[in-house]
C-alpha cells in the first residue's frame, strides 16, 4: 500500500506546480516540466501524453491525458510501472489560502500496475535517486496533507514475486482510498476479480500519518476472496509487513484464496475441510515473513483441532510447525465404501475405486506437526487414542505412528505417502492384540473371523489411484491368531461326512492357534506355511489372494478325528476359489483319489524294488554261492566274495610266475 501512497503524495504536490505553470506556458510545455520535476522526487520518468487541462471550480485542479511511470531499469518486464488512461487531481483552493494541502479527489482511469520483487529482494515500487544523483525517496510524511477520496476505476495489478516464484494478478479494480485527517484514522476498500473469483478488501486504521512511515498503528482488515474470508482486528504496518491481533479466518474456498496469493491450494477432502474449514487465533507477523498463531482454533467440516501453529519462509517451500489437540476426528466417507471396506463395500464390492488421489496439497509447503486425538474415523477403520507425528518434505508425508489404539489392541510404525513424480505408498506396521472380526468387519466387510492376534507387515504401491495401488502392492509379513473360531464354515463336519454344503449360518470351526508368513508381489498374497491347531482337527495351507483383483485360490489340507498320536484320522483337501464377492468351497476329492494312485504307485515300485532284490540274492546264494555273514549286507558279502576270489586270482598267477623261474 505505501507505494500507491508515494505516488499520490508526489502527484498531489505536483498538481500546484501544474496550476502555476498552465497559466504562462502551453500545456505542452507543462507537461515536460511535470515529468521532469517527477523525476527530480523520484528517479523515475513520468510520461504525459495529450492535453494537460487546469480547473478552477469547484476545485482547484488538472485534467491529463493518458499517463505513465517508467519501471525500475533492472525491472524484467518491459511495461511501466504504472500507466492510466487519464488522471485527474483536484485540490481544495480554500484550504490551501490556510497552508493546508487538502486533496479533494485523485482519479485514476483504467491504470495498470506493474510490481515485481526481484531474487535479490528489490522492489520496483521503491524510487531511488534522480539521475543528477540527489535523493530521490518521497518521504511520505514530508507535506501534512488531506484526500477526501483517491479513486481507481477500472483498473489492474500484476505482481511478480521472483523470491517466491509466484505471479499474482487482479482485474477489474475499483478503489477508494480517504484521509480526512493526515494525522487521524484512514480507510481504504476495494474490489477486483483474481482468476474469475470476485475479491473484496475493507481496511481501516488509524493516525495516517504514522502508517505513510512505515509504523505500527490499530488496524481493522477485512479481505474476501470467493467464498473465502478473513478479517484481523489489530496492530500492524505495512513496510515491513508486520501484525499482532485477533484473527477470523473462514477458508472453505481455498481455490479462490491460493489465486488470490499466486499458489494453487486444493480443496482438501471430506473432514480436512472439504465443505467448511475456519482458523481463529492470536496471529503475530513478525516482519521477516513468519507468522505465529497462537490458541489457534480449526473447524474442518465436523472436526475441531486447536493449538500452536508456525508457518515460516523457507527456501523452497514454507515450513510449517503445529502442536494440534483435536476432538474426535471423522475423515472421509464414514461408511468406507468409497475405500472398498465396510458394509457400503467390502468383499461384495466388484472392484476397487479407480477415481485420482490428490496429493498436489504436499507440494506446497514442508511440516512438522504433532497431532492427538481421543478417536481417528476413516471410513474404513476406526481407531481409539492416536498420537502420531506427521512430516512432510518435498511432498513426501510420513505419519510415524506413536500410539495407537484400535480393535482391542494396539499399532505401531510408519505410513508414508510419497507425492514425487507420481503417488506411492507404503508403510512398516505393527497390530498387537487386535480383534479379527471388527476390524476385518470394517476393513472388507467380512466378519466370519473371530479371534485376537498379531501382524506384522511391510508393503509399498505404486499408483494414482486405490485400484492401481493394490493391484501393484508389494510387501511381506507375518500372521499369528490366539483360540478363536472360523464362523459359517464347518471343517471337520466336511471331512466327516464328505459333504461340502456344510456352509453358512450355525455352521463353524474352532481352532486354538492360526500361524503364517506371507509375501506379496504385484498385488497378490502367496502363503505356503500356514498351520491350525484346533480341538477336532489340524490343518495346513496354502495358495494366493488376489488383494489387486479381489480373487481367491486358496488350498487347505486339514485332518479330522485323528488318533491319539496325532496319526490316521480323515483328510480331504479343500479348495477356496473365485471372487471375494462369492468364494466357492469345494472338497478336493479328485486331489484324495490322485494322491491314492500316487501312493499305491509309489507302494507298487517299492514292492517290485524288493522282489527284484530278493531275486538277487536267490541267484547269488545259488549260482555263485555267495552267502552274507552275520550282520553283512548281500551287496557287503558280493563284494567280500569278489575280493576274495581277485587275490585267489592274484595268488595263482604269482605262484605260476614264480614256478617258472
Amino acid at each position: 500500500m505505501r507505494w500507491v501512497i508515494r505516488i499520490g503524495v508526489a502527484l498531489a504536490v505536483l498538481v500546484l506546480l501544474a496550476f502555476g505553470l498552465l497559466a504562462m506556458v502551453p500545456s505542452e510545455r507543462v507537461a515536460a516540466v511535470l515529468s521532469a520535476q517527477f523525476e527530480t522526487m523520484t528517479g523515475r520518468k513520468m510520461t504525459l501524453t495529450g492535453e494537460v487541462s487546469p480547473r478552477m471550480w469547484p476545485s482547484l485542479g488538472i485534467s491529463t491525458g493518458p499517463v505513465s511511470i517508467a519501471n525500475a531499469e533492472w525491472a524484467t518486464g518491459e511495461e511501466p510501472l504504472f500507466s492510466a488512461q487519464s488522471l485527474s487531481v483536484d485540490i481544495n483552493f480554500g484550504a490551501l489560502f490556510g497552508g493546508e494541502v487538502k486533496v479533494v479527489g485523485v482519479n485514476a482511469d483504467q491504470p495498470e500496475f506493474n510490481l515485481e520483487r526481484a531474487a535479490d529482494g528489490r522492489q520496483n515500487w521503491v524510487f531511488g535517486a534522480s539521475e543528477a544523483g540527489e535523493a530521490g525517496a518521497v518521504p511520505a510524511a514530508a507535506t501534512a496533507f488531506t484526500m477526501d477520496a483517491g479513486t481507481i476505476t477500472d483498473g489492474s495489478i500484476r505482481f511478480v514475486d521472483k523470491q517466491a516464484d509466484k505471479v499474482i494478478a487482479l482485474d477489474g479494480v475499483d478503489a477508494t482510498l480517504s484521509i480526512p485527517d493526515y494525522s487521524g484514522p484512514f480507510t481504504l476498500t476495494a474490489s477486483g476479480s483474481s482468476g474469475g473469483q470476485g475479491v473484496a478488501l475493507d481496511l481501516s486504521g488509524d493516525v495516517f500519518s504514522a502508517f505513510a512511515a512505515g509504523r505500527v498503528v490499530p488496524l481493522t482488515v477485512s479481505l474476501a476472496a470467493g467464498r473465502s474470508t478473513i478479517g484481523f482486528n489489530g496492530r500492524g504496518g505495512v513496510s515491513p509487513l508486520v501484525a499482532d491481533g485477533a484473527l477470523v479466518a473462514d477458508l472453505s474456498d481455498l481455490a479462490a484464496l491460493g489465486g488470490l496469493i499466486g499458489t494453487d491450494l486444493a480443496q482438501p477432502g471430506l473432514g480436512l475441510g472439504q465443505e467448511r474449514l475456519s482458523v481463529s487465533g492470536k496471529l503475530t507477523l513478525d516482519g521477516s515473513g513468519a507468522m505465529f498463531l497462537r490458541g489457534a482454533e480449526i473447524v474442518a467440516d465436523g472436526n475441531q483441532i486447536t493449538g500452536d501453529i508456525d508457518l515460516a519462509p523457507g527456501e523452497a517451500r514454507p515450513m510449517l510447525k503445529a502442536q494440534l489437540v483435536a476432538g474426535p476426528l471423522v475423515i472421509g466417507t464414514g461408511e468406507g465404501g468409497e475405500a472398498g471396506g465396510g458394509t457400503s463395500g467390502g468383499m461384495k464390492a466388484d472392484g476397487w475405486p479407480e477415481g485420482d488421489i490428490d496429493v498436489s496439497a504436499l507440494q506446497g509447503m514442508d511440516a512438522e506437526v504433532a497431532l492427538s486425538t481421543p478417536s481417528l474415523d476413516l471410513g474404513v477403520i476406526r481407531l481409539g487414542e492416536t498420537k502420531a507425528l506427521i512430516t512432510i518434505e518435498r511432498a513426501r508425508a510420513v505419519i510415524e505412528i506413536r500410539q495407537m489404539a484400535a480393535y482391542g489392541g494396539q499399532v505401531l510404525g510408519d505410513f508414508v505417502v510419497n507425492g514425487r513424480g507420481g503417488l506411492s505408498v507404503g508403510g512398516r506396521l505393527t497390530l498387537a492384540g487386535l480383534e479379527t472380526q471388527p476390524l476385518l468387519t470394517d476393513l472388507a466387510g467380512w466378519d466370519r473371523l473371530i479371534s485376537t492376534g498379531n501382524l506384522e507387515v511391510e508393503f509399498l504401491g505404486v499408483g494414482n489411484s486405490i485400484a492401481a495401488i493394490m493391484a501393484s502392492l508389494k510387501g511381506q509379513g507375518t500372521l499369528e491368531l490366539g483360540q478363536g473360531e472360523l464362523s459359517g464354515l464347518d471343517i471337520a463336519g466336511m471331512l466327516a461326512t464328505l459333504d461340502p454344503t456344510q456352509v453358512g449360518d450355525g455352521q463353524k470351526t474352532l481352532f486354538d492357534a492360526i500361524a503364517g508368513t506371507f509375501s506379496i508381489d504385484g498385488g497378490v498374497l502367496s502363503n505356503s506355511d500356514l498351520k491350525l491347531v484346533g480341538p477336532h482337527l489340524t490343518a495346513s495351507g496354502s495358495g494366493e489372494i488376489g488383494l489387486g483383483a479381489r480373487t481367491l485360490d486358496y488350498r487347505v489340507r486339514p485332518t479330522a478325528l485323528a488318533d491319539a498320536d496325532g496319526t490316521g484320522g480323515v483328510m480331504v483337501p479343500l479348495l477356496i476359489t473365485g471372487p471375494w464377492a462369492d468364494p466357492k468351497f469345494r472338497l478336493d476329492l479328485e486331489g484324495i483319489a490322485r494322491e491314492k494312485m500316487e501312493e499305491e504307485a509309489r507302494a507298487a515300485a517299492k514292492a517290485a524294488e524288493a522282489a527284484a532284490k530278493a531275486e538277487l540274492e536267490r541267484r547269488l546264494q545259488e549260482e555263485l554261492g555267495i552267502v552274507a555273514g552275520e550282520g553283512e549286507s548281500l551287496e557287503d558279502a558280493a563284494r567280500r566274495r569278489a575280493e576274495e576270489a581277485l587275490e585267489e586270482e592274484t595268488r595263482k598267477a604269482l605262484e605260476a610266475i614264480l614256478g617258472g623261474n
